[in-house]
């Protein structure tokens, strides 16, 4: 009864997180990225693990190496752990928001705690991913389906 009671509640956290990315594009329907910030502060072996299931998802709804990430240069561990993964599946990484093109993906990121679990969200104009994922001493395992919604122009 309790896994229930704490599935439900990790449930409900999924779907109001996906309800409020309306809160990150403009009316026009174009992707603003974020300040990303990883308020979680992940160890090193968790942050690695995080990222690199969130950036094989991402390759399954970008496609793996299709442009150059452009993110907010951050030391945290997550925000090495996303660029190694990111360069790992053929991405090239940009830290210049300024930067411009036709292969240029914007990409933000929002990781918290919320009861114990680890809420990752990685958002791109495309794409939105958000996924929980429970720590441990060796890394992370995700508790939480995959929640993907994706933004047309």
């Amino acid at each position: 009864m309790r896994a229930i009671h704490r599935l439900s509640r990790v449930l409900a956290l999924v779907l109001l997180t996906g309800a409020t990315t309306g809160c990150t594009t403009t009316g026009g329907g174009y992707f603003t990225p974020t300040v990303s910030a990883d308020a979680a502060n992940l160890s090193p072996a968790a942050a690695a693990a995080v990222a690199g299931d969130m950036v094989s998802k991402l390759a399954e709804h970008v496609g793996p190496g299709t442009g150059t990430i452009v993110i907010k240069p951050d030391d945290s561990a997550f925000g090495l752990a996303l660029e190694e993964s990111l360069r790992g599946w053929g991405y090239a990484v940009a830290s210049n928001q300024e930067a411009s093109g036709d292969t240029m993906i914007p990409l933000a990121y929002v990781i918290d705690t919320f009861e114990g679990a680890v809420m990752t969200r990685i958002s791109t104009p495309s794409v939105e991913l958000t996924r929980s994922y429970a720590m441990s001493a060796t890394g992370a395992t995700p508790t939480s389906p995959l929640s993907v919604m994706q933004r047309t122009t």
